[in-house]
């Protein structure tokens, strides 16, 4: 039986990753490991790895792998040390990580230096800030490479990874994006929503613009107020500046139109999201699942600068001004986009290729592909 081990270090990425790990996990062919760490370890965010728990996932290991100030150099440190010693035990066949932080980073870093085959989910897609950088470094230290579409794929070419080791798989959340799994009552009691209708707030730290994080968070924060609307407001990630966020949030706390969540369910959160009336601030579900549920959407600042779907969205700079004009007038310029049809099977495309071996007689010797 082979050993699969899954890595999680936010929210947002095991709500990608969840439908392939289920597959594994009821699978009689393959065991399968959880690495948890990151956001997930931290009660200021929400302490997520609860809602891994409640997944039912028998082999969850904990990883605290940051302090409270979350350095993130610091904690990339700390990841390689932990899950090096957590590989040493359980001997991996297949290391599978997501995304563009430094836990799939740290992951792939002790894969690649363990002759471990490591596969990387959504690799070649772009992205503002940091991640861009991240997201490449962990693709060309990945064996295997799990991707959303052709783009990211040639993307892929051009870093001189083999096309062999590249399969078209579609970007596994997308599966829940049009079931009814959470009614709207239900979300709304299940986190004590009063709210008839609402805006979603997901405003993260862009780690190239610290010095100007403050001042962003505050603009957003006065254009909120001036709006006069309901907001549900969902905490920002880890990454470096998150605390000026934080810090101008609180100002918001004792009035009755803002409701704060550290983090919600995924299910819940799209059943939130659909019935929104738009979302606002600068994180990827603004170009994704938002964009495929025709959910009025303002992305503000550069963080998603480069990436697929930016030109369908409003976007505007990180000014009170200009956010709190496209708030007032989003549902009179907000066009009508052409309807996308995502790939909604990805987790049987993945499992598909794990049961027939295929990942398996990928070449643990990588050789760059001159294009």
């Amino acid at each position: 039986m082979k050993r699969i081990v899954f890595v999680t270090g936010t929210r947002a990425d095991f709500s990608k990753i969840k439908s392939l790990m289920l597959k594994v996990e009821e699978s009689k062919e393959f065991e399968l490991f959880v690495f948890v760490t990151g956001m997930h370890m931290s009660k200021n965010f929400g302490y997520t790895a609860l809602e891994i728990k409640k997944s039912g996932f028998k082999n969850i290991f904990e990883y605290i792998n940051h302090d409270k100030y979350y350095s993130m150099d610091k904690a990339l440190s700390s990841t390689i040390d932990g899950f090096s010693k957590f590989v040493a035990e359980t001997e991996p066949d297949l290391i599978v990580v997501h995304g563009d932080r430094i836990e799939p980073l740290a992951a792939a870093c002790v894969g690649s230096l363990n002759n471990i085959l490591v596969a990387h989910i959504e690799g070649g897609e772009l992205s503002g800030t940091i991640d861009d950088s991240l997201r490449h470094a962990i693709s060309k230290l990945s064996h295997i490479h799990l991707v959303n579409d052709e783009k990211a794929k040639r993307r892929l070419m051009q870093l001189g990874e083999d096309e062999k080791s590249i399969f078209i798989i579609g970007s596994p959340d997308l599966e829940i994006l049009f079931s009814n799994i959470v009614s709207l009552e239900q979300a709304k009691q299940y986190y004590g929503i009063e709210f008839d209708k609402y805006s979603i707030v997901m405003f993260h730290p862009v780690t190239t613009e610290f010095t100007s994080m403050k001042e962003q968070s505050e603009n957003l924060v006065k254009a909120l107020k001036q709006s006069g609307r309901n907001f549900i407001i969902i905490y920002p990630n880890n990454d470096l500046g998150f605390e000026f966020i934080l810090k101008s949030y609180e100002s918001l706390k004792t009035l009755k139109n803002f409701k704060f969540f550290p983090s919600l369910r995924f299910e819940y959160f799209i059943t939130l999201l659909k019935n929104a009336e738009c979302i606002l601030g600068n994180s990827s579900c603004i170009l994704k699942e938002a964009l495929y549920l025709k959910v009025p959407s303002i992305l503000i600042g550069s963080r998603q600068n480069g990436r697929e779907g930016v030109n369908k969205v409003i976007q505007v700079k990180p000014k009170s001004h200009t956010i709190l004009q496209a708030l007032n007038s989003i549902h009179k310029t907000y066009l009508e986009q052409e309807k996308h049809i995502p790939i909604l099977n990805s987790s049987e495309k993945f499992f598909s290729h794990l049961q027939k071996g295929t990942f398996f007689t990928i070449s643990r010797q990588k050789i760059f592909k001159d294009r």
